[in-house]
């Protein structure tokens, strides 16, 4: 049964499903969290650049629309972290979530001591074990397909070189990216997985704040649309980011290449280069998300947004996900819509 393959996830996070909400900037607030919380998920606040004092009123919102457990993801680079820490501590958050480099052992222990949970993404088994030794009560491991900042190695990969190495420990480890039907969070289940994480499917649900052309961006786009963020020269790196290609991606490549043009004649120092290279996508995000700017703001998504046909509650996604899984399981014949090609 598929309540016995994912126990443990679900024992850790307090949910009826293990499934958690993948932490989103601009789109995993306080409706979309508490929506997925209330369906049975996992819900998770993407703290971003928020100040203190934002992120502990979207915390107060969100325990405002549940009762259901959720989580807050950290970024470890944030300038104010320890202060972000406390809010959570003082908010009595059950999860959090630190992305974004690893953290250090005093920051899991601060949180720890009071009896918060700790997850942070492993990108490799040698940073995985590590997090292990250094306290961390759950790992997700997260591969290319997923949407926003991405590493070098696909989901599929990665589950078969973590997972089976970490059968024997007692901590869980949640699956993501471009996870976007049943079957699949059952084979990451059966491979030793204690759950798994979901973005790209819950940014068109209605629960979602995201602007109307953000969605139907999403509703119409293909797999192959959603692609990472090209590097231009060796010179100048470029964090991969995997979004759906629009004005703003051919404008960036176009930037790149005048920026280097610079710095090939002396025009430029290098630091200063890339520096401008880095500001190109300054709240691009928010441009996209919020005021629904399609064309030159960023269209973050996994590649799972193929399988994205319309907007529907998160019940209805998280009810899917679950018969779907549910069905594998029992080997049930499973009906498949034929959605228009995108």
């Amino acid at each position: 049964m598929l309540s016995n393959l994912w126990k443990k996830g679900t024992s850790f996070l307090g949910s009826e499903f293990a499934i958690m909400g993948g932490a989103m900037s601009w789109v995993s607030e306080r409706n979309l969290v508490s929506a997925i919380s209330n369906a049975g998920g996992f819900g998770v606040i993407a703290c971003g650049a928020m100040s203190p004092d934002l992120l502990e009123k979207e915390i107060i919102e969100t325990q405002k629309l549940t009762s259901k457990p959720f989580g807050v993801n950290l970024i470890t680079m944030h300038p104010n972290l320890s202060e972000l820490i406390d809010v959570c501590i003082e908010r009595k958050v059950s999860h959090m979530v630190l992305a974004g480099g690893l953290p250090t052992k005093s920051s899991i222990e601060k949180i720890k001591n009071v009896g918060i949970k700790v997850m942070c993404f492993a990108p490799s088994l040698s940073l995985a074990k590590r997090l292990v030794k250094i306290g961390v009560d759950a790992l997700i491991i997260e591969g290319m397909e997923a949407g926003g900042h991405i590493g070098p190695v696909s989901t599929s990969v990665l589950a078969q070189e973590i997972l089976p190495h970490l059968k024997n420990e007692q901590i869980p480890v949640f699956v993501a990216g471009g996870i976007g039907r049943g079957e699949m969070i059952v084979s990451y289940l059966k491979m030793g997985a204690s759950g798994c994480q979901i973005g790209t499917l819950f940014v068109c649900t209605n629960e979602s704040i995201a602007h109307k052309n953000f969605k139907e961006v999403f509703i119409k786009s293909a797999a192959r649309n959603a692609v990472s963020s090209v590097q231009v020269s060796a010179d100048f790196s470029v964090i991969p980011v995997r979004a759906i290609a629009n004005k703003a991606s051919d404008d960036f490549v176009e930037h790149q290449r005048e920026v280097i043009d610079k710095y090939q004649k002396g025009e430029i120092s290098k630091e200063d280069g890339q520096l401008e290279i880095e500001k190109f996508w300054a709240g691009a995000l928010r441009r996209a998300v919020i005021e629904g700017d399609v064309e030159t703001g960023s269209l973050m998504a996994g590649q799972s947004v193929g399988m994205v046909d319309k907007e529907k509650p998160v019940k209805e996604v998280v009810n899917m996900l679950v018969q779907q899984a549910n069905n594998c399981i029992e080997n049930k014949s499973i009906e498949v819509e034929n959605p228009e090609s995108k």
